[in-house]
């Protein structure tokens, strides 16, 4: 008999509606249930793409005799932290305090009847291990310390509440005289070349996560004057791509690499790594016309909108690792499977993708990946091989999808799009974040507006959070940048106006859950950036641009606040949070505004979106109501404005005296954040050392014609 979850949205959670473990979605049902057996709540934190969820799953979870357990004395709660990240959140807090510091999923946790953790951990095998005893020997040890020992439990679930509350409470106070921006931006680059990889780029040892956040940060660190941060940044770049995180064949990134020189990946992919890595791909192809950066950026986001769009206009949330039995098992190969497909062509193909007969795992089988330093023969013929081992590729068993639409992935898909189809004038890309904005307006926003986190099959589940409303308005902005429509600004405004009266903490950070929310034991805080960015961090950059497109000051001061309230967190470990870092310095030196009158030339408006200008907002096409536009919305009106800290240089009307207004600007706004003006000068200036350094060109698109 299926037990509670066979309705739920999540496909993760729909996975365990079969299983004998009588679970329970996360709620009111749960905690009352657990309080009239008078039993603790095991709960199991997890998410669809997720390998070591899906073993546990099997080897626990579906035993008969494991499900006796649970089901006699406890209520169990299955949780799919991508639809409750502020469960997750909570939880995961709680297992990092009880164990060191570390954390992971599968999440297992115990808590008392009303939700106060006491007990928890990760992944636990079926039988004792050294050092791991089994998942059934840990819920009979919990089962009979609540019956003999129920005092000393929840005196141990009110001590680790309190340590949660405290590491999800607000940051320390900053200190008297803060450091500037520009100061914060040197230690927090400093911290991340200490940690580079200079043979394999990325950062650290094995596993190695590509950390996209980072990567922005260090290459606004070289736009500030930093070279060996642009270094930094290719390196890890073209090291990542040509790894086999990347799929070589049908473009995207898995989660994460095994070893360090990016070979071996755990398989899941997801939509934010594609969207932030996509992000990273675009910004440093704009500083470096690299043709190898610019394929990887067209690869991933045509993955994107081949694999993971629906009908809707949405985009689901992940494919998974496993298939037909085994992890990665679609993505990898064997040299007979590729003579199968390319015949005599085959040996050279193997040679460049690294396909060999003892292979990379255990079974045998070779993940793609290349020489990152070329010293494989590039076959001919590559791209036709390309695309008919794909095709071959396609008759296999796909990975499982997630396809459920979460807002915040969906926003942050959004906002790349938007940005980088007007950066390349791909018109394909921006049609597509317009499709997904206006699913999200249709589907995940409630008749009275308020915004929903998950939605699949026509429901809409959950309560937005902090991050999700962040994201939307992030993701409107862009839109009003690419598309000049009128329309989207105003939803940016309403957007930003919840998240202040929702999700806004006195101090000027941000709570992870709304004011209208059920309540968990502990109101957590979203302050620290981890695979994706925090409230903190993308609310503090959109609303520093937001308030400078609409020319409204109490946006930005509380864009301001934001940064102030994380003052301390920026002076003692700014790599903690590099978005915010970000926003500090956007902050600090001032974004610089440009409007282009309604019958500007085509070529002005290319001028804005070439090349990476982090601190420019663009205003132009349909004029609003807001103050930027006053005396610039004639319908008549050739003219470009450029403007920083109140003042405006004279209008221009050619595309060459824009972009000298715009780097004057841009060099004032350097000036205002304290960077060193010559520094900044030199990375403007100078670009010559690295446009299309180090290209591989690995595919010759023209080959395929």
């Amino acid at each position: 008999m299926a037990n509670h979850l066979a309705q739920e949205t999540s496909p993760y959670l729909r996975q365990h509606a079969q299983n004998p473990v009588d679970w329970y979605p996360w709620g009111d049902e749960a905690l009352a249930e657990a309080t009239r057996r008078d039993v603790p709540l095991f709960i199991s934190i997890g998410y669809s793409a997720c390998h070591w969820c899906h073993v546990m799953a099997h080897e626990s979870f579906a035993d008969d005799a494991v499900a006796q357990v649970l089901n006699a004395q406890f209520v169990s709660v299955k949780v799919d932290r991508e639809e409750r990240p502020d469960v997750d959140a909570l939880y995961m807090e709680a297992v990092q305090a009880l164990n060191d510091g570390h954390g992971g999923w599968p999440l297992t946790v115990f808590a008392t009847p009303d939700g106060k953790p006491f007990f928890g951990g990760t992944y636990f095998p079926p039988v004792d291990r050294p050092g791991r005893p089994s998942f059934r020997a840990v819920a009979d040890a919990v089962a009979t310390a609540w019956a003999e020992r129920r005092a000393e439990l929840v005196e141990q679930a009110d001590e680790l509440t309190d340590a949660v509350a405290s590491r999800l409470g607000p940051p320390a106070a900053a200190a008297a005289v803060p450091a500037s921006a520009a100061a914060r931006l040197d230690s927090a680059a400093d911290r991340a070349l200490e940690l580079f990889d200079a043979e394999h780029g990325g950062f650290g040892a094995a596993p190695k996560f590509p950390q996209p956040l980072v990567l922005e940060l260090l290459l606004r660190a070289h736009l500030a004057g930093r070279p060996a941060a642009l270094e930094a940044v290719v390196t890890s770049l073209r090291s990542m791509a040509a790894g086999g995180i990347y799929d070589h064949l049908g473009g995207g990134f898995a989660r994460y690499a095994t070893d360090a020189r990016w070979r071996v990946p755990h398989f899941e992919k997801m939509l934010y790594d594609q969207a932030l890595l996509a992000r990273v791909y675009l910004h440093a192809w704009q500083l470096t016309n690299s043709p190898e950066l610019r394929q990887v950026l067209d690869e991933t986001l045509d993955y994107v909108l081949r694999d993971l769009r629906q009908p809707s206009g949405g985009l689901s949330s992940a494919e998974d690792a496993d298939s037909d039995g085994s992890e990665g098992r679609f993505y990898t190969w064997t040299p007979e499977e590729i003579e199968q497909v390319l015949g005599k062509r085959a040996s050279a193909v193997c040679a460049w993708f690294g396909v060999t007969r003892h292979g990379d795992l255990e079974d045998g089988r070779s993940v793609l990946h290349r020489d990152p330093a070329g010293a494989a023969t590039r076959p001919g013929g590559l791209e036709r091989a390309r695309q008919e081992l794909l095709a071959a590729r396609a008759q296999r068993v796909r990975p499982g999808l997630d396809d459920k639409v979460l807002t915040e992935w969906n926003a942050m898909a959004c906002s790349v799009l938007a940005e980088a189809g007007a950066a390349t004038g791909n018109s394909r890309w921006t049609g597509a974040a317009v499709e997904i904005a206006e699913m999200l307006l249709d589907e995940l926003r409630r008749p009275d507006g308020r915004w929903m986190r998950s939605w699949q099959s026509g429901r809409a589940r959950h309560l937005a959070v902090g991050t999700d409303y962040a994201w939307l308005v992030e993701c409107f902005t862009r839109l009003a940048e690419a598309t000049g429509q009128a329309r989207f600004v105003r939803h940016a405004v309403d957007a930003a106006a919840q998240l202040v009266e929702l999700f806004g903490a006195p101090d000027g950070g941000w709570y992870l859950t709304g004011a209208d929310a059920d309540p968990l034991v502990v109101r957590p805080r979203d302050t620290f950036d981890g695979s994706t960015p925090s409230t903190c961090s993308v609310a503090a950059s959109a609303l520093a641009r937001l308030g400078a497109l609409v020319g409204d000051p109490a946006v930005t001061e509380r864009a301001q606040a934001t940064v102030e309230a994380s003052a301390a967190l920026l002076e003692r470990s700014p790599l903690a949070v590099p978005g915010l870092v970000h926003a500090a310095l956007l902050l600090d030196g001032g974004p610089v505004e440009v409007v282009l009158g309604a019958a500007a030339e085509p070529g002005l408006v290319e001028v804005v979106r070439g090349d990476l200008l982090p601190e420019v907002v663009l205003a132009w096409g349909e004029p609003t109501a807001n103050p930027i536009w006053t005396g610039r919305d004639g319908a008549d009106d050739r003219r470009g404005y450029v403007c920083h800290a109140g003042v405006c240089a004279a209008p221009v009307v050619e595309a060459a005296a824009l972009r000298a207004a715009i780097r004057r600007a841009r060099l004032d706004s350097a000036a205002a954040a304290g960077l060193d003006l010559a520094a900044v000068t030199r990375a403007l200036d100078d670009r010559s050392t690295v446009d299309g350094a180090g290209d591989l060109r690995p595919f010759d698109r023209n080959e395929a014609r």
